[in-house]
């Protein structure tokens, strides 16, 4: 992983992260010119401990996140942890060298922080995986709840903190002197996602009950893609109808196990390969002829990160 360096919050930083419940986080974005931009990394199934993870492009997207001073989301499954005495999948091939001792469970959230240190102070709100909810079930320890005290055990200079499995995130931007909310439901994920469908026949599903939701981002079945539905409602003084759409997202995460498709469990279970990488949220402050006091409007799209 990259070398070790400052935590030190940038003196021109642009967002900052409040705690409104345990599963409930906003975070505040300040947009003050047309063309500033503020970029969020949207990051899920990592499976950090695992030899399949894909290193090399996890450093590379924490690394542009430092470039960018971009605050970095995970919705769950960071850990792999599969590895354990108790558990019918572990293999040693799947052990990292780090990991082959006699403390397996506290050696990963141990070297989880050190990699992290780094990007500290880019920490924001890391949810829970069915990987860190079976060790919570099984071993009676939470993976990703210690991992985040380490790393606020370490340093100051954090805003990491705990989601659920599920949750919201309120990105309250502010510019020209106004204030837009975009709220997002995260979810870790569920079900197998679908040879054929990859799981995008659940966003008709969700898009029923979580009607107030701008975005909704899952992960959990290595798939990558967007699908943006379109609706309307009445303005708020029921005098015109107004055209929205609440767009659906899922990250893939960074383990690739099919490799040359020779053997092992995923090949096994007729599995096919999936694509690596995340997500940017992009906020971008834009400008037109048709904004009243040329103030601008906020804008936010989805870019795949690879």
């Amino acid at each position: 992983m990259a070398k070790e360096k400052s935590t030190a919050e940038p003196a021109e930083r642009r967002w900052s992260v409040d705690e409104l419940s345990r599963n409930i986080h906003r975070v505040n974005i300040t947009l003050e010119r047309v063309g500033d931009e503020q970029r969020v990394l949207c990051q899920s199934d990592v499976h950090w401990d695992n030899p399949h993870c894909d290193r090399e492009l996890l450093a590379k997207h924490w690394e542009q996140a430092r470039e960018l001073d971009a605050p970095i989301l995970d919705n769950g499954d960071f850990f792999c942890a599969m590895q354990g005495k108790f558990d019918k999948r572990a293999n040693k091939n799947d052990l990292r060298p780090e990991h082959q001792n006699a403390h397996y469970l506290d050696s990963l959230v141990d070297t989880a922080a050190d990699a992290l240190m780094p990007y500290a102070d880019l920490l924001t709100v890391r949810g829970q995986g069915n990987h860190e909810r079976s060790i919570l079930k099984v071993h009676e320890t939470h993976l990703t709840e210690r991992l985040v005290q380490s790393v606020k055990a370490r340093t100051k200079a954090t805003p990491i903190a705990l989601g659920g499995y599920s949750g919201y995130i309120v990105f309250q931007v502010e510019a020209g002197g106004r204030r837009k909310p975009f709220k997002m439901h995260y979810h870790h994920g569920f079900g197998g996602g679908g040879a054929v469908t990859r799981g995008v026949i659940q966003t008709n599903r969700q898009a029923v009950y979580l009607a107030d939701a701008d975005y909704v981002w899952t992960g959990h079945t290595h798939d990558s893609w967007t699908v943006r539905i379109a609706r309307v409602k009445l303005n708020q003084d029921n005098t015109a109808i107004e055209h929205t759409e609440q767009v659906h997202f899922r990250t893939s995460g960074y383990k690739e196990e099919y490799g040359s498709g020779y053997d092992g469990w995923h090949i096994e279970r007729g599995a096919p390969p999936k694509p690596v990488g995340a997500a940017w949220l992009v906020f971008r402050l834009c400008g037109s002829n048709g904004d009243k006091g040329g103030r601008g409007h906020v804008e936010c799209d989805i870019l795949e990160a690879k």
